[in-house]
């Protein structure tokens, strides 16, 4: 009789256990289905793999406090072509996100005009007054805010760095992307750049990873002695074979990102995106808090980054100057 008792107690102390666990089950599933949604949106290979810029991001939300699938859900979807984005966005609608992560402005753009009412955070967003996202720095004026990468103002900057690097050079033919919003600037930039370096530029379009071939093709038979690669979501995305390209006709290379110094290019110069990501996290926290992105600033980069690659200067048999190694933030060997 005693072993009953002893075997119902244990019975009973599991039961309300379970009972228990349950209950957490269902509050914690309460919490998760009542928390704000992001969708966020990548350039990447369909298995969405989450990239140092996906996980500053996160890291960012989780510094203000958030709480991943509890507090907080983010539904990354990715994309290879543009004619995907317009499937994601209205699932996106369909979820009833509370904020749209973007991570260029050829994101943004699209999701802009998909809709006015979702808020939208671009993370690296180049000149978003000179490409129609916002009315100003200071007063966006719509449903998108973020942060800035000034990609034309650092054009100067690259080709100089990349003359420093390879002193013999006196044309350079720019790979352009004309589908990119912010390719006039960009070019008004070469021609002033190149004029003030006394570099002639050679103007190359790529509108496809299709045309890169050719491209490299044009530069090398055009008589360049290096290229500069316009910072776009596509010369970031095709860096491997960009950086093939520039070895396989012996052409010193420089680049916007760091990922394309990584990938093979010689020299890469502009803000850290990893940072510029991880600082978009509060823009959507201030958003879920109930600012309007029409009353955000749009925010300029504070870091930048230099990273030479020696493994492509020893290929090609260049020997980079200590003057321009002493002030890499990175030396790939």
């Amino acid at each position: 009789m005693r072993v009953r008792i002893e075997s119902n107690m244990h019975l009973g102390v599991v039961t309300l256990a379970l009972v228990l666990f349950a209950q957490l089950l269902a509050v914690e599933a309460q919490k998760a289905g009542n928390a704000p949604k992001v969708g966020y949106v990548a350039l990447l290979p369909q298995e969405c793999p989450l990239t140092p810029r996906g996980e500053a991001f996160l890291h960012g939300l989780r510094d203000l406090g958030y709480a991943l699938g509890q507090t907080i859900i983010v539904e990354r979807r990715c994309y290879m072509a543009d004619d995907q984005l317009p499937r994601i966005l209205s699932e996106f609608a369909r979820l009833k996100v509370d904020v749209i992560l973007a991570e260029n402005p050829e994101q943004a753009r699209p999701a802009r005009t998909a809709t006015r009412d979702i808020p939208i955070v671009c993370a690296a967003c180049g000149d978003p007054v000179a490409n129609g996202l916002v009315a100003s720095l200071a007063r966006p004026g719509g449903n998108v805010t973020g942060l800035a990468t000034l990609s034309a103002e650092l054009i100067g900057k690259r080709l100089e760095l990349l003359k420093e690097a390879v002193p013999r050079v006196s044309s350079v033919a720019a790979v352009v992307f004309p589908r990119n919003p912010g390719t006039p600037s960009t070019l008004t930039a070469l021609d002033v750049a190149g004029r003030t370096l006394g570099i002639e530029i050679q103007r190359v379009e790529v509108r496809k990873a299709g045309d890169l071939e050719q491209a490299f093709r044009s530069a090398a038979t055009g008589g360049a002695g290096a290229v500069m690669v316009q910072d776009d979501p596509l010369a970031r995305f095709a860096r491997t074979q960009i950086a093939d390209l520039a070895l396989k006709h012996r052409l010193p290379s420089v680049a916007g990102a760091a990922e394309n110094a990584e990938a093979g290019t010689l020299l890469a110069y502009g803000p850290n995106r990893v940072d510029l990501s991880r600082r978009a996290a509060g823009f959507v926290d201030k958003i879920l808090k109930g600012a309007k992105p029409a009353d955000l600033p749009v925010e300029q980069p504070t870091k930048f980054e230099l990273v030479i690659n020696l493994k492509t200067a020893k290929t090609l048999g260049l020997t980079i100057p200590p003057s321009v190694l002493l002030r890499a933030d990175q030396v790939i060997e």
